[in-house]
């Protein structure tokens, strides 16, 4: 087993989809699609590819930890009490865990995640 793990930007095979749960929903109808490429550590840690379609809800980490890197589309990123912070193709991002705001899809964005919960 390798302990080094490439990720695919563009994964060829069928991903998970789901949408934002009914409480969180704050405006239009986003689909998200989960291509998870490798876990470890009991799945505490999870690497992969994520995208939505446009649509607002509420993004709460609660003791998780993401990073983020957008590889298209445009999001916008509100933390309570926050001003609206924009991310494109090529920024990358950190959400620590206690975040709490708004995760804006502006265009639909696909990005590459490292989640550690």
């Amino acid at each position: 087993m390798s302990l080094l793990v490439t990720l695919d930007k563009d994964p060829q095979f069928t991903p998970q989809t789901s949408k934002a749960a009914p409480d969180r929903l704050i405006a239009g109808d986003p689909i998200y699609s989960t291509w998870l490429q490798d876990t470890a550590r009991d799945g505490k840690i999870r690497t992969g590819v994520w995208e939505s379609t446009p649509g607002e809800n509420m993004s709460i980490k609660g003791e998780s930890f993401e990073f983020c890197y957008i590889l298209s589309g445009l999001v916008e990123l509100t933390e309570e009490g926050g001003t609206p912070v924009r991310y494109s193709a090529g920024d990358s991002f950190v959400m620590k865990p206690g975040f709490v705001g708004t995760w804006k899809t502006i265009e639909t964005v696909r990005k590459i995640f490292v989640v550690a919960a």
